[in-house]
């Protein structure tokens, strides 16, 4: 008698193991997990401020990655996140839609485990994060209108078999937020033997909104009074959706601060975690890079210079209520990416930017400790 006849239904087994391709994912996050062990944690840079003021500005220099940005924090965590989920497959293309820093990251962890990059990024994007995709064996695929990376590199996807990171739905997903020396956990750490170990405010920028969520939730988490700000540029809808609790607002236009800002509000960017945010003027970041430079002989790109603008607006109200404590901002990436665009009178007079009224208004602040802008 069979078992059908029986009234019993065989057991249906399908077993997809396979032994070549566990082996290969064991060895390819050994590498991107030995790249962490291999990294010393990133410096707490400090600002001069007058002593007299009682408060302290450091800046995170996350610049001093092997891929020379914050986003190499983000690339690692993503490539575990896929290769642990089974998306990322041995000689198959990762995809990725970025506006730079990202995708130079992403080249390098691909480039480590022995896949194929493609790097889907506005036609604007600095030739220098070209050639540094380029230089870790990457792609650039390039699209006129931002706003269309996202459709161009899931079509990519498809037609390669490839696997389409997207940054900015896995971001805050792939992060571990609770500790596991993020970002947040570092800058805590580091703090512990200032004057003042738990600062009153952390300012960070958006692009995926990864970062700002990363620390907001471990904030929350540890139970710490430190509140969060985040610092967002022209061209972005981010402010006025966290504004407006609009999760559909939008921009017609890209941001000029390439790495931060975004048309859309993106998965990854959680509002509810955020204290405060503010609108900077891109001529205002520009004008915080350069004082940066002055004072701390670093340059960086615009997306630290949206931040410390913020930070010493913040910095300014605590002068000004006579409050002490510190303030943490980030350095996102080094300047030497952006010599075309931020550190170039040219590239500022075609965009007609005017830098001058901000940089005067730091300078007198510095000197005075009156904020007028």
């Amino acid at each position: 008698m069979d078992s059908t006849t029986r009234g019993v239904i065989d057991t249906v087994d399908v077993d997809r193991s396979d032994h070549g391709y566990r082996e290969w994912l064991k060895e390819a996050v050994r590498k991107v997990q030995a790249d962490a062990q291999r990294s010393a944690d990133t410096h707490l840079l400090s600002f001069p401020l007058p002593e007299r003021w009682g408060i302290d500005l450091y800046l995170k220099d996350e610049s001093t990655h092997p891929t020379g940005s914050l986003k190499h924090r983000l690339a690692r965590s993503l490539f575990l996140y896929g290769l642990c989920n089974g998306w990322i497959r041995p000689g198959k293309p990762v995809i990725e839609a970025s506006s730079g820093s990202t995708a130079v990251s992403e080249a390098y962890f691909a480039k480590l485990i022995g896949v194929p990059f493609i790097a889907v990024m506005p036609r604007t994007t600095s030739r220098e994060k070209c050639r540094l995709i380029e230089f870790h064996g990457g792609r650039c695929h390039f699209v006129d209108d931002p706003r269309t990376m996202y459709e161009a590199s899931a079509a990519l996807a498809v037609e390669t078999g490839g696997h389409y990171m997207d940054q900015f739905t896995y971001a805050e997903r792939a992060t571990d937020w609770r500790g596991n020396n993020n970002i947040a956990e570092s800058i805590y750490q580091q703090l512990r033997l200032e004057r003042y170990p738990e600062p009153t405010w952390v300012v960070a920028t958006a692009g995926t909104g990864g970062t700002s969520a990363t620390i907001a939730r471990y904030v929350h988490y540890m139970s710490y009074d430190t509140r969060v700000c985040v610092a967002d540029p022209e061209n972005s809808c981010f402010f006025d959706g966290w504004v407006h609790q609009d999760d559909q607002a939008s921009s017609d236009r890209g941001s000029r601060i390439e790495g931060i800002g975004r048309p859309r509000m993106e998965p990854s960017f959680v509002p509810g975690a955020i204290d405060r945010m503010m609108k900077v003027p891109d001529a205002a970041s520009v004008a915080a890079v350069r004082a940066l430079e002055q004072a701390i002989g670093r340059k960086a790109g615009g997306s630290t210079g949206t931040g410390l603008w913020s930070a010493l607006r913040i910095v300014a109200e605590m002068v000004e209520a006579g409050r002490t404590g510190s303030v943490v901002t980030l350095l996102c990436d080094p300047g030497d990416r952006y010599l075309d665009k931020y550190y170039s009178d040219g590239w500022l007079a075609e965009q007609g930017l005017d830098i001058e009224p901000y940089a005067k208004t730091i300078d007198v602040f510095l000197t005075t400790g009156r904020w007028s802008g």
